[in-house]
């Protein structure tokens, strides 16, 4: 007895673990907010992730850079066999009764060799400072060139969000418009049985419900890939995903969003990009210059041979200039042409601040008019709603045809759409203003 009541027992303990541990894979942990989505996008957007890899190289390269305020340290060495001495001389011997004679002598069949240099630049035409400052600009054009990144992917993030949630809109228009068809046919199936009307009517309600249909199933297929793009996009699981409901249909006001131009301006990583490349091109002129002037170093450095098998160690201090002569014969032009550079790079810089300009307008322009779209769009509803209650009355009472009814359930629909679109529009047009501001 006792046997039987201890597992059942441990059984009566694990069950609520089981049941527990069954609902851990919860769907509802990938239906996300808006915000949830833009986190996980900047958190697994492939995208950005190559964006952060670009900055982390350009900071090896700054901290490569910084390596040339370093001694240059250099060792050599090398063991050799040759097939005659390489020293070759004669030697003058003179015996007495025998005169003068010359003997050959050939030294140094074998050695060995080596060295060991440091060499600490002391000027070297400020190409190392440039340099190295023109790698510490190509960390913070990375640092920009992130956040930059950062920016379009919120915009696309949010742009595939809200258009799931006007898809989702589309599909609850549908469904009060198949629950409307199904009254109406209900009605009218009662008319024919009456013989009120012919079986006419019915297959215009019939087609109409076909109608609705086939645009279900494209609403719902549309729906699917949107889904896709935006987990591929922010690097969830396709698998159960969806979107929480958002207030879509109601809409803030544009005017607490709205930016000064020149305050916008001076956020745009586009500009600031810009500024850096002028920045850039000034390093780059004076690289060109020190490519023409002369680099002093000073240097130790140890040396050992062993060519007469006896071992020569010594130790030596030297300094060094090094002219480039040569490099003067087309440094002028070199020159002209880094300059010429840096012309352009304060143009473009220029032209960018004045066609950014342009667009920050022509965005706000867009999120003014979808605004205005929205309010137009909410008094058709209101209007279409009215009509169609007022046609299904007169259908009722038999003063109104059926054809005036579809009609009426046409507008209705396509009234509900059109706010839909505008809705989508305005929150899409809203966050590429946001993009274009800086923010």
């Amino acid at each position: 007895m006792k046997k039987t009541i201890i597992p059942l027992l441990l059984l009566g303990l694990l069950c609520p673990l089981l049941r527990a541990g069954a609902r851990t894979p919860q769907s509802d942990d990938r239906v996300l907010s808006l915000e949830e989505c833009r986190e996980a996008a900047l958190e697994h957007n492939r995208t950005l992730r190559n964006s952060r890899f670009d900055l982390e190289a350009a900071r090896q390269s700054r901290r490569e850079a910084f390596t040339n305020y370093f001694p240059q340290i250099s060792a050599s060495g090398g063991l050799f066999q040759a097939q005659h001495g390489l020293v070759q001389a004669d030697f003058g011997l003179t015996v007495p009764q025998l005169g003068t004679m010359n003997l050959p002598i050939s030294m140094v069949r074998r050695g060995m060799f080596g060295s060991v240099t440091a060499v600490q630049p002391l000027f070297a035409g400020l190409k190392i400072v440039n340099g190295n400052k023109l790698a510490r600009l190509g960390e913070e054009v990375g640092e920009i060139q992130l956040r930059k990144t950062e920016g379009e992917v919120r915009e696309q993030t949010d742009t595939y969000y809200w258009q799931i949630v006007s898809l989702k809109d589309n599909l609850s228009t549908i469904e009060a418009v198949e629950r409307q068809l199904a009254e109406i046919r209900r009605q009218v199936e009662l008319s024919v049985k009456a013989g009120l009307v012919t079986t006419n009517d019915l297959l215009r309600v019939e087609l109409r419900q076909q109608e609705i249909a086939a645009n279900r199933l494209t609403v719902e297929n549309g729906l699917k890939v949107s889904k896709l793009l935006l987990a591929q996009h922010i690097g969830v699981d396709w698998h159960g995903f969806d979107v929480r409901t958002a207030a879509f249909a109601d809409p803030e006001a544009p005017e607490s969003c709205y930016v000064p131009v020149e305050e916008a301006l001076d956020r745009r990583a586009e500009y600031l990009l810009a500024e850096k490349n002028v920045e850039a091109q000034k390093y780059q002129k004076r690289m060109e210059r020190g490519k023409r002037l002369p680099t002093v170093g000073i240097g130790a450095g140890y040396l050992y041979y062993n060519m007469t098998d006896k071992d020569v160690d010594d130790g030596l201090v030297f300094a060094q200039v090094s002219v480039p002569i040569s490099e003067w014969w087309g440094g002028a032009h070199a020159l002209k042409k880094a300059r010429i550079r840096e012309q352009q790079a304060e143009n473009d810089r220029e032209q960018a601040r004045e066609m950014l300009a342009v667009e920050i307008e022509k965005t706000w322009c867009e999120v003014q008019e979808a605004y205005a779209r929205i309010l137009i769009a909410r008094r058709s509803v209101t209007s279409a709603t009215e009509n169609l209650r007022q046609n299904k009355n007169f259908y009722r009472a038999g003063t109104a045809p059926l054809s005036e009814l579809l009609d009426a359930e046409t507008l209705y629909t396509q009234s509900r759409n059109n706010l839909t679109s505008a809705c989508a529009a305005y929150r899409t047009s809203l966050a590429r203003y946001m993009r274009v501001t800086g923010r």
